[in-house]
């Protein structure tokens, strides 16, 4: 199954500028609630996929949360436990919340679900929406809409949320960054 890609127009000149030995990297920010379960680990499982994919120094990646319920805290200890089963180190994060600087400064915003879409697309500036989408219309595999939030149940959706992570970023990299056909 191929990414359910957003609109094209934005994706289409972010991919061409990528193209680009000398271009800037590319800037992204996840966003989730609170930034301590699926906002983190998304930011964890694409810096961990550039990296393994030689393009570390060309994907910056920051995460954040439309509330500031957490702000300054380590990402919630189950989403750290899940996430370095599989080798993802998260414990350096700190959860901060969404600014609307943010939609200026990075070049994708990939929101969870649609309550976080709601609140930061009335942060966003209408000129800058194209820079805000969801992480799973980048899904490859798997057919969600959202990325459900695991906070409140068990280890399964921790889980989930990887599994989903991982085929976005993935789906991501691959839209962005593979060789034109």
């Amino acid at each position: 199954m191929s990414p359910r890609l957003p609109p094209a127009p934005w994706i289409a000149a972010l991919r061409l500028r990528l193209q680009s030995p000398d271009a800037a990297p590319l800037r992204v920010l996840m966003v989730c609630m609170g930034n301590i379960c699926r906002s983190p680990t998304a930011q964890g499982v694409l810096q961990a996929q550039a990296a393994l994919a030689g393009l570390a120094a060309r994907v910056v990646v920051d995460s954040a949360g439309t509330e500031g319920y957490h702000v300054g805290e380590a990402p919630d200890a189950r989403a750290q436990a899940h996430a370095l089963r599989r080798g993802i180190d998260l414990a350096a994060q700190r959860a901060r919340q969404l600014q609307p600087a943010d939609f200026a400064h990075f070049d994708l915003v990939l929101v969870m679900d649609a309550t976080n879409e709601r609140a930061a697309r009335a942060l966003c500036p209408p000129a800058l929406a194209p820079r805000l989408q969801r992480l799973t219309d980048f899904c490859q595999r798997q057919r969600a809409h959202e990325v459900p939030d695991p906070y409140y149940g068990g280890a399964q959706g921790f889980e989930a949320v990887l599994d989903l992570a991982e085929d976005a970023c993935q789906g991501l990299l691959l839209t962005l960054f593979a060789p034109a056909p």
